[in-house]
């Protein structure tokens, strides 16, 4: 029973997850207005460092790994948030939101695939085809919204956006034996400070070579950004990490993942309300094909487990 309740409360993190990420697109398009993205993610993934690190230096959580657990975790942080984030901005700058999005939804399917190679998760027919209906309702919703197909044009970027997907899906894949060793608090100290060095150094780097460095804080002069860098800096960075590693360390990386896709659901219902943002039929087709998606890929898993035990005598 009190694993059970884990579960729950494992399930409850991934939908909390993607609930953060989905809101976390109103917040982005505010900050990117006003700053370059490399500060953007600089001031962001600062804010993000300094919110977790405080727990550990005021001895409210104690510090437990190791040197050599720090080089384990270094790996995972190179995934997301550096190669992630790096490659999603850049391409970008290239592509359209829709195609961004389209991409985005490979992401189960690569960890479904890395998933099953490396970590030897097992998936039935019913899960793949779950899987498939699930990326189908996203790519239906953005390419609809999107009015811009394809092309060979902005080949780099998408490029770039699929290396980004397939980074994500290899954060995820990593930190599926990394959650269930290392508590999501230290994983998530360690991940974030390599994004605080990482894109500091570069945000620096860019001013100094410009001659802009005193510049660098001058957004934080707009209240608008200040608020949603909080957002973005503390919830959909510190928030979204420990819910993942929480989630990963009770559920399957390929389970988890196609939550994602409740992103999608998220920020078209925040765009409606908030951006008033129109939501047609294919909206709602995309949607139901999102939910029964997830639905059908953990129903059909849980169902396997329950089975399988049920032979081994459990």
């Amino acid at each position: 029973m009190n694993a059970k309740r884990m579960n729950y409360a494992a399930y409850t993190a991934a939908i909390a997850n993607a609930a953060i990420i989905g809101f976390s697109f109103l917040f982005v398009k505010l900050t990117v207005t006003v700053a370059h993205p490399l500060d953007v993610l600089a001031h962001r993934f600062s804010i993000g460092f300094i919110t977790v690190a405080i727990p550990f230096l005021f001895g409210w959580v104690p510090i437990q790994f190791s040197l050599r657990d720090l080089w384990r975790v270094i790996p995972l942080g190179l995934f997301s948030p550096v190669l992630f984030f790096a490659f999603q901005t850049y391409g970008l700058m290239n592509t359209s939101s829709s195609e961004a999005g389209i991409i985005q939804a490979t992401v189960p399917i690569f960890t479904m695939l890395l998933a099953s190679y490396f970590l030897k998760e097992r998936t039935s027919l019913i899960q793949k085809l779950s899987l498939i209906i699930s990326v189908a309702g996203v790519v239906l919703i953005f390419s609809m919204i999107g009015g811009s197909g394809l092309n060979a044009a902005n080949l780099g970027g998408i490029t770039l956006l699929l290396l980004s997907a397939l980074s994500f899906a290899g954060y995820s894949v990593l930190a599926r034996p990394l959650a269930q060793k290392y508590a999501p608090m230290e994983i998530t100290l360690i991940t974030m400070g390599m994004g605080f060095i990482v894109f500091l150094s570069a945000s620096l780097i860019r001013h100094t070579a410009e001659g802009t460095i005193s510049t660098f804080f001058q957004p934080f002069t707009h209240p608008t950004y200040v608020m949603a860098l909080l957002y973005l800096g503390v919830l959909s960075t510190v928030g979204t990490t420990l819910l993942s590693s929480f989630a990963l360390s009770r559920l399957e990386a390929s389970k988890v993942s196609v939550f994602s896709n409740f992103s999608t659901l998220i920020s078209i219902i925040a765009g409606a309300l908030i951006l008033h943002e129109k939501i047609t039929i294919y909206h709602v087709l995309g949607t139901i094909m999102i939910i029964a998606g997830v639905l059908g890929t953990n129903r059909e898993q849980a169902r396997f487990k329950t089975s399988r035990s049920t032979k081994s005598g459990k």
